[in-house]
C-alpha cells in the first residue's frame, strides 16, 4: 500500500488566476523550489514556507495538501 500527500497547489493556483511565477515573486521564493512542491516531487515543505504559500493565496493548509491513503488524487 502506498501513502502519498497529493499537493493542490496547481488547482488553487488557477482558483486565484496566478501564475507560480507570480506567486515566488510574492513570497521571495525560488521558482524551482516551488515548481518542486507544485509537481508533488518536494519531500518535505517548511511550516514557514506552507504559511507564506496560505498567506498569499488566502487558503488554508487543507486547500494546498491532500492524505490519499492509495496515492493516488
Amino acid at each position: 500500500m502506498t501513502v502519498a500527500i497529493i499537493v493542490n497547489l496547481d488547482a488553487v493556483l488557477h482558483d486565484r488566476r496566478m501564475t507560480l511565477t507570480e506567486l515566488a515573486d510574492r513570497i521571495g521564493i525560488a521558482l524551482a523550489n516551488l515548481s518542486i512542491l507544485k509537481t508533488g516531487k518536494a519531500r518535505a515543505i517548511r511550516f514557514s514556507t506552507l504559511e507564506a504559500i496560505c498567506e498569499a493565496l488566502e487558503c488554508q493548509p487543507g486547500d494546498l495538501l491532500e492524505f490519499s491513503p492509495e496515492g493516488e488524487p
